[in-house]
């Protein structure tokens, strides 16, 4: 099994699109959660395909936890104007594993270089705050072992105590509860749960994941 980056990072609560008008141009902004560079391009590449008849289909994309692969491009507009502050964007957001594609219809007012770089990166700001962000957060993965007719109590409990359950499965021989905790924490989960299974259930070490929780930028 593949370890992900320790560190949290921040990305995208879903895909989606937003559109913003400026001096009778449309500026439509498409964003979506990708996990690599080919994503990224097959994501830009449907775009394009879909919105043909657009003078511009501008884009930007960071990928990897520590924000380590990114690009951008003009697609026509004066060099710097569009995919660059689209990037920058999602730089300063610290948005990563996103892509991001503005489509422009000409409304037949010249923007300029300084009018081009504020519509659009207002436009993938503006995207960015009507979808919102998610902070994925590493945890360690622990399989806890349960026999059946503690199974149901046992989930209840992880639940109302704040723990991440990810899956049950259902096996003849027992249950298998999928929890993740995040790493400091392991040794008192533990001990919660001997306490609270009576030293029934046991926990194993699987790996780690991720959780998203909901992420606000600070005021």
């Amino acid at each position: 099994m593949s370890q992900p980056d320790p560190r949290p990072y921040l990305t995208l609560r879903a895909d989606g699109r937003h559109e913003i008008e400026v001096k009778r141009s449309r500026f439509i902004c498409h964003l979506a959660r990708v996990g690599d560079e080919q994503a990224a391009q097959e994501f830009i590449a449907g775009i394009r395909k879909q919105y043909w008849d657009a003078r511009h289909n501008c884009t930007a994309f960071v990928v990897g936890a520590d924000q380590r692969r990114e690009r951008s491009n003009d697609d026509g507009e004066p060099a710097g104007t569009a995919g660059v502050p689209m990037l920058e964007v999602l730089r300063r957001r610290g948005v990563t594993d996103s892509v991001a594609v503005v489509t422009r219809y000409f409304g037949g007012v010249l923007l300029g270089a300084g009018g081009l770089v504020r519509a659009y990166g207002g436009a993938v700001s503006a995207a960015l705050d009507e979808i919102g962000l998610v902070e994925r957060r590493p945890v360690a993965l622990l399989l806890v072992a349960v026999d059946h007719t503690r199974a149901g109590r046992l989930e209840n409990e992880l639940r109302a105590a704040g723990h991440t359950v990810r899956e049950s499965h259902y096996e003849a021989r027992g249950v298998q509860i999928e929890v993740g905790v995040p790493e400091p924490q392991v040794p008192a989960f533990h001990a919660w749960l001997a306490e609270v299974s009576g030293g029934t259930a046991e926990a194993v070490p699987v790996g780690q994941t991720f959780v998203e929780v909901p992420w606000t930028e600070p005021v």
